[in-house]
């Protein structure tokens, strides 16, 4: 028996990039202008940022400070309170909706991943999934939070943390705990 007739594993020829809800097309079209020409680069006001991203559908509060080369995908689906900060570099991949509260911080590089593909399916579907993240929560430098997670107020999560799960409120999570 061959490796191939033992495991089975998805056929990416039989993806076609159908399972995202991407909004219209001429939406997303434009948001990917916006995005690539003036809301990533240094030079953009970053007083601007909040403004440009209401403007795609975006719920964000007063006082938010978003970073050069922060990359959202689909603005529509990110929801932001008030006095947060987003470092450079963040990625806020919004395949599913994105929560993020009051007071909280991003740190540069973090990236949220409110999105991945089933693997065990033949065709490499697409699983959105929410993301939370409740008041006052510190998510340090480089960590990476994933799909379906809710991180409790007043949590931190360290630099380069990985977070798959739920985190209660005034949690630590350090690099190397599993979580």
């Amino acid at each position: 028996m061959t490796e191939q007739q033992q495991f089975h594993y998805p056929r990416l020829g039989t993806y076609k990039g159908q399972g995202w809800d991407k909004g219209s097309k001429v939406k997303n079209a434009l948001w990917m202008i916006v995005h690539g020409t003036v809301f990533t680069a240094w030079w953009f006001p970053r007083r601007l940022r909040p403004v440009v991203l209401r403007m795609f559908g975006a719920t964000i509060g007063k006082g938010v400070v978003i970073r050069h080369r922060v990359r959202v995908q689909w603005p529509w689906y990110l929801s932001i309170g008030d006095d947060s900060w987003i470092g450079e570099g963040s990625w806020l991949y919004s395949a599913g909706h994105i929560t993020i509260g009051s007071d909280v911080c991003l740190s540069q590089g973090v990236f949220l991943c409110a999105g991945d593909h089933d693997f065990k399916s033949s065709d490499f579907r697409p699983r959105p999934g929410p993301i939370t993240i409740d008041d006052g929560v510190w998510v340090a430098a480089e960590a990476l939070v994933l799909r379906e997670v809710k991180i409790g107020t007043g949590t931190v999560i360290g630099g380069r943390a990985i977070v798959t799960k739920d985190v209660p409120p005034g949690s630590v999570i350090r690099l190397g705990s599993v979580h």
